[in-house]
């Protein structure tokens, strides 16, 4: 269909990048292929992808229609027989759609009747009585944490919870689990038995916040009814409506969505998980049993909670507050409403862990797939496959591993005594391992080997598949754990708040089994001097791909997803080229509106040079602060310095505070001509922070706010107009190219490289790629803070002499380039002001 004609139901008039958004991902969609798309903050990204999926879904929808209600033609029937056939096959295929729909209808037009009551769901019903109370606060028998007998590892059958685990397994694992004859879990029951759900989208993003702002844009779109629907709703149910409600489901993790207070008070994420699952285990009492949840009892609570959450566009607290109102478990319910939904919202970590999508019944055959802020994606699955360990933690679990042995001892048997008495060895050996690497090596990360952790007396003899599988199945974790805090309530008398040391460590022996090849171990200590063993994972590729080759398309888009590169490079490497798409766009504001440039020197000539070797020096720290102070006359309203980390941030503001320069020091200087704020590392004071800095520029003496590219400032804070009529960025946050990590990192990508064919130097190119497109891609999103709309307007100054190169240069977003010539790019520091001052004269 020609662009011209093509009508995405923008719900206003799009600008021509928005035309050209919606047309390229409706084609990527159709086309089948992985598109990556950069759409610059404030360009209406979330409303374009909206509307182009949902176009696309009714034209699919539509399609599919036809082709279910197709007639073979023959020479026999005349035509218009045909065209009848055809007609009343259509017409059947609608009425079943009309089942839901006139449920849903009647939802929306009793909640709209009600606005005011039933606004956020159906008003509170008569629901059976919940003990808030703590699962473990009562006095128990101290037989319910003897472990139940384990018969034989040998069977086929895995459980549930060890099937979960097995899921975030390599292929490389599991073919040599196959070798070595072991069970890779159970056989389906039936799986023919599913029944057909719905096409849908599955939209993911970071956090529930920056998915709460999709849901908001999702309520502002109008998509129509398949054609010839709305005559079958008008004819057999009486419904008028033009415009279809998208049925749209957001899925959280039990801390968004549990509404029984005993477990959604337990603390950490891993603590509420656990004591949801320890109130669904056959030994716990019936009163104490969760309520809420879904069973062949309710099952019209779950009927009737499913019908509300897609009868409106509803957001994660919406569903919450649902789950209540109607009395049952929004956790467990949401996943009746999966099937039916046509887009369903969730995190990136439900979306990217197979444990957790299983878990929750989802499946993405033949799906779509949009990630947004998927500058993140390659760090997500990174950093959701990668497991820390501390010293503290392998000790409190040695600790109660000998409390639960010393109670329990005499009562285990056959395989349970074998296998706890391993799984102590292990720790054991482990543990061991990270303190001699405290007492012996001085330095702040180290390299470590399967081999060093398993060197413990007898643990050679292990076999660590069948353990992990035992730990699991046999629920050791929390029997141990529920009898330390029984122990330990005994003892004080209250309740207690324990952390699931045994579950987490769970997750490191898996990652023991790993290839060596797809990650490695680090002994690091932190700024603290806490000492911890941590599994990295090098190569994110495994874990996308299942999810590429199940979708039917997926759209990686971002604001700042340069440079692009990388995706292909490291995700994407097994993909045919011809199936990827990239597509980029300008920024909407004017040419006009946007102040680039690199700054190489100080007004007094020191070179502008933040390279490790070279960042120390006091005349280019003190030449910083000069420069910052003459910014500062000239840039109203607020202004946004970001640096490369929070070590050097302090280093600088403290030499600024001591330095005077004409009888005041620097920091003084700056406060004079604006009120200054500074980030701190810590998550907590960031929303007072801005209230301050915002209340600062209102009153009209205007702020500065020294930030850490990184940093809880540099992503998902909007500095529109005054808040952010300046950016300046300090260096480059190049990361430690000597630290262990980067060393594994880089090794990883020129092996690699060289395996899919390349030569040594490829690869280390391509290393040295990676590792600047690292450095590149944060710099871009700091920088994408400011200009948020079609008439904000702010200069952006880059602060070193390296801005300069055309290496680094071309790594800038296409948007930040149409703000500067390449004549007029690198100046020196009087050049900028000069030119920043006539910037700033034509908007006042």
């Amino acid at each position: 269909m020609a662009e011209s004609t093509k009508d995405f139901h923008h719900p206003f008039t799009p600008y021509d990048i928005q035309s050209q958004l919606m047309r390229a991902v409706y084609d990527c969609i159709s086309d089948g292929k992985i598109g990556i798309f950069e759409s610059p903050t404030g360009t209406g990204k979330s409303l374009s992808l909206i509307c182009s999926t949902l176009s696309w879904l009714r034209d699919e929808q539509r399609l599919a229609l036809d082709r279910q209600a197709s007639v073979e033609e023959s020479n026999e029937e005349p035509a218009w027989i045909l065209e009848q056939t055809r007609k009343q096959k259509t017409e059947q295929l609608l009425q079943r759609r009309l089942e839901l729909e006139s449920r849903l209808a009647q939802i929306r037009e009793k909640e709209s009747r009600l606005r005011l009551q039933y606004e956020k769901g159906e008003p509170p019903r008569k629901r059976a009585k919940v003990n808030h109370g703590d699962l473990a606060s009562e006095p128990g028998d101290e037989d319910q944490f003897v472990l139940d007998d384990y018969e034989s590892e040998t069977e086929a059958k895995v459980s549930t919870a060890f099937q979960a685990d097995r899921e975030g397994l390599s292929t490389a694992s599991l073919d040599l689990m196959r070798k070595l004859g072991e069970p890779l879990g159970p056989a389906r029951d039936n799986p023919d038995l599913e029944t057909a759900e719905e096409l849908k989208i599955f939209f993911c993003s970071r956090t529930h916040s920056q998915l709460t702002q999709f849901v908001n844009e999702l309520r502002r779109v109008r998509i129509p009814e398949i054609s010839g629907f709305q005559d079958v709703k008008e004819r057999y149910a009486g419904i008028v409506q033009q415009e279809s409600t998208v049925r749209h489901l957001p899925l959280g993790s039990r801390r968004n969505l549990c509404i029984n207070l005993s477990i959604a008070n337990a603390g950490s994420t891993t603590a509420i998980n656990e004591r949801c699952l320890d109130m669904q285990q056959s030994s716990t009492p019936q009163e104490k049993k969760c309520s809420f949840l879904p069973t062949k009892q309710n099952e019209s609570l779950v009927n009737d909670f499913r019908d509300h959450t897609l009868a409106r566009i509803r957001d994660i607290e919406d569903l919450a507050t649902l789950g209540k109102k109607i009395g049952i478990c929004p956790y467990y319910a949401s996943r009746a409403s999966i099937k039916p939904s046509e887009i369903v919202t969730l995190p990136y970590q439900l979306l990217l862990q197979k444990s957790a999508r299983e878990a929750l019944g989802i499946s993405l055959k033949g799906h779509i797939i949009i990630i947004d802020e998927a500058h993140n994606l390659m760090d997500a699955i990174t950093n959701i496959h990668s497991i820390t360990l501390t010293q503290s933690q392998l000790h409190r679990c040695r600790t109660q591993l000998r409390t639960y042995l010393q109670k329990f001892r005499n009562k285990l048997k056959g395989k349970n005594r074998v296998y706890v008495t391993q799984t102590v060895r292990l720790i054991d050996s482990i543990s061991n391992c990270l303190d001699n690497l405290v007492s012996q090596s001085s330095s702040v990360e180290v390299l470590v080997t399967v081999g060093d952790m398993m060197s413990g007396k007898g643990v050679d003899q292990i076999n660590l598949y069948k353990l992990v599988r035992y730990i699991a199945e046999s629920k050791l974790a929390r029997k141990v754990e529920g009898y330390n805090e029984y122990v330990t309530r005994q003892a004080l008398g209250n309740p207690v708040d324990t952390t699931p040391v045994l579950t987490h460590i769970q997750g490191f022996l898996q990652a023991l089994m790993n290839p060596a090849a797809e990650g490695r171990f680090f002994f690091e200590r932190d700024e603290s001097s806490y000492p911890s063993l941590k599994y990295l994972l090098l190569d994110p590729t495994f874990h996308f791909k299942e999810v590429v080759e199940d979708a039917r398309a997926v759209v990686l888009a971002g604001g700042t997803m340069s440079p692009m590169d990388d995706y292909a490079r490291h995700l994407f490497a097994y993909v045919a080229p011809e199936r990827l798409k990239t597509w980029r766009c300008g920024h909407i504001v004017p040419k006009d509106n946007l102040f680039v440039r690199s700054v190489s020197r100080t007004q007094n000539g020191v070179d502008l040079d933040f390279s490790f070797t070279k960042r120390n020096s006091f005349p280019l720290i003190n030449g910083l602060g000069c420069c910052l102070v003459r910014l500062a006359a000239i840039v109203p309203d607020g202004l946004v310095v970001f640096f490369p980390s929070y070590a050097y941030l302090d280093q600088v503001s403290g030499q600024w505070q001591q330095t005077t320069l004409a009888s005041e020091n620097i920091w003084t200087r700056l406060e004079k001509r604006k009120t200054v704020f500074k980030e701190s590392k810590g998550a907590s004071g960031i929303e007072d922070t801005l209230q301050q800095y915002s209340k600062a520029i209102d009153e009209g003496k205007g702020a500065i706010l020294l930030s850490v590219i990184g940093g809880k400032m540099s992503e998902g804070i909007n500095f529109s107009d005054r808040l952010g009529r300046g950016v300046a960025v300090v260096g480059l946050p190049f990361p430690n190219l000597h630290s262990a990590q980067w060393k594994a990192k880089l090794d990883y990508i020129e092996q690699s490289t060289m395996e899919r064919g390349g030569s040594r130097a490829e690869g280390k190119a391509a290393g040295r790629d990676f590792y600047e497109n690292a450095c590149m891609r944060a710099v871009n999103q700091s920088i994408g803070r400011a200009i948020r709309h079609q008439r904000d307007f702010a200069s952006i100054l880059l602060l070193d002499r390296r801005y300069s190169t055309s290496r680094i240069a071309n790594k800038l977003p296409g948007w930040i380039k149409q703000g500067f010539d390449e004549s007029n790019f690198a100046t020196s520091f009087p050049e900028t002001i000069q030119g920043l001052q006539a910037f700033y004269d034509a908007k006042f």
